[in-house]
This record gives structure tokens, sequence and C-alpha cells, in this order.
């Protein structure tokens, strides 16, 4: 039995930091956000159809709300199509944004690789901006996005 072949993506969403904040609280990224805003994006540039086609294995598998670095699984077959889609999110809940894909691999041990490299890389530049100011609270929370990645399975 053969078992199905997806695809993972690593991507960092990017906010619009010229925008202005006078009434509005900045977007806190989440699964249930980034899920919404990439299934709307199908459904408008691709149709029901093309909504039905990926949304089986459509998968948010990880949220950093600090970092903003997220996983999507996919199914190999519709990966361009939500690739595609994703390319063409404007906001997430009336919050402008833009996605950037880090890495595309096969494997979900490659795509943890990635993303740990990527947030390790965030942190280390996170504790050069803050110096001396850096709390335990910090630490500890970046720890805990790098376990939530480590323990990542199918």
């Amino acid at each position: 039995m053969v078992g199905f072949k997806n695809r993972y993506m690593v991507m960092e969403v990017f906010m619009d930091p010229n925008r202005e904040q006078v009434g509005v609280d900045p977007i806190i990224i989440t699964q249930f956000n980034v899920n919404k805003a990439i299934r709307d994006s199908i459904l408008v540039n691709f149709g029901e159809c093309g909504l039905g086609s990926a949304i089986g294995p459509f998968l948010v598998k990880y949220v950093n709300p600090v970092t903003n670095l997220c996983i999507i699984r996919i199914s190999r077959e519709d990966y361009q199509k939500v690739w595609a889609a994703i390319t063409m999110v404007r906001s997430i809940g009336n919050y402008p944004v833009v996605f950037n894909m880090l890495d595309l691999s096969g494997s979900i041990k490659a795509c943890k690789t990635a993303a740990l490299r990527c947030e390790e890389s965030k942190f280390e530049q996170f504790k050069l901006m803050v110096g001396d100011r850096l709390s335990t609270t910090d630490i500890n929370r970046m720890n805990s996005n790098i376990e939530k990645i480590k323990c990542l399975e199918h």
C-alpha cells in the first residue's frame, strides 16, 4: 500500500509595517487565519472544483505568531495550485500581508530541518537586537516553538 505523497511548504508571512495602526489592532497570525486566507484565495482563483481537489490533504501544520513562520502540507498533485493561490493572498483579516516561500520539500524531515534553521537564525537575530534586555520568558517561548517543530509528524 502506497501512502499519499505530500509536499511541505515553509512560508514566512510579512506584515506591512507602513500600515496605519489607528483604531486597528495588529493581527496575530494563527493556523485558523492562515488556513482561511489560503482557502479563500483558492476559491476565488480556482473555483469550487479547484478548492475541492486541493482541500483533502491541505493542512496548516505549524504557525509561530512571533516569527510569522508557518508550515503547510499539501498534496503533490495540487501543490502548484496552492502555491499560486498563496502568492495571491494580499490580506489576512483586513491586514495586508505577503507570503514568502522559504522551502518546499517532499518530506516532513526536510521541512523540519529548514524550519528549525530559520527559527534559530531569527532567534539569534532577536537576541542581537534586544541585547541584555532578553528575558527568560522570551527564551522559554522560543524554545517551546522549536520543540513544537521537532515534534511535527505526518
